[in-house]
């Protein structure tokens, strides 16, 4: 009997992450179930060296500008001081939290949605003791601000490009006279995303053209 048991056990375990490796591989139902997060290869995808908050705002025809990332009665706060809108990392769902907060309150006409990041080294998130401790510098923080996407009052997509982290990769490569001499000579890797091989590509307006005249630069404070 136990031996029955541990040959399911290890069945099971090789059956659930082929199934991850396919999904994954085919891009296809790697975000349908939290489950899923347990079987796809970026669980431990690393942290990067910025600190992202997101701002959304509603333009109303009077040229008003309205905060609309929060919800219309409470803000609710997972963990910590940070609001449900920061941990939606992509940005997929910020603009259904836009429109049900449009859609519970009274307002002008929206003329139109934004969408906007705002973007600082995480070294400045030290307190002054250790910052004195580490740097020589005084402590200068400085924040830059990036539009991901901007939608009509409806919710239509008008524009949307990809995050700031992206948009500094980009320019990593474009900077590079080198990289730039390898990305000519061989294919680093397979688009099986509809969406990456658009991209890989040049097609589309709205997409990452792996260029840096794509993108407009960034805004900073």
């Amino acid at each position: 009997m136990k031996r029955w048991f541990a040959k399911l056990t290890i069945g099971l375990y090789l059956s659930m992450s082929f199934i991850g490796i396919a999904a994954h591989a085919m891009n296809f139902g790697t975000a349908s179930h939290p489950a899923m997060y347990y079987f796809v290869w970026d669980m431990f995808c690393g942290w990067a060296a910025h600190e992202i908050r997101y701002h959304v705002v509603a333009e109303g025809e009077s040229g008003a500008y309205y905060d609309v990332s929060q919800g219309p009665w409470s803000t609710f706060k997972p963990y910590g001081d940070l609001s449900r809108a920061q941990y939606d990392i992509l940005g997929n769902g910020l603009h259904k939290i836009a429109l049900h907060s449009l859609k519970n309150t009274d307002h002008e006409p929206i003329l139109r949605i934004i969408v906007a990041e705002e973007v600082w080294p995480k070294k400045f998130n030290l307190p002054e003791s250790l910052w004195n401790m580490r740097f020589d510098e005084p402590k200068d923080p400085k924040s830059y601000f990036w539009v991901r996407t901007t939608l009509d009052g409806d919710g239509t997509i008008l524009s949307h490009r990809p995050n700031y982290l992206s948009y500094l990769y980009t320019k990593t490569v474009a900077n590079n006279p080198r990289l730039q001499a390898d990305t000519q000579r061989g294919k680093p890797f397979f688009a099986v995303s509809p969406i990456h091989r658009t991209a890989a590509s040049g097609g589309g307006n709205s997409t990452y053209m792996g260029t840096e005249t794509a993108w407009s630069s960034p805004s900073t404070n």
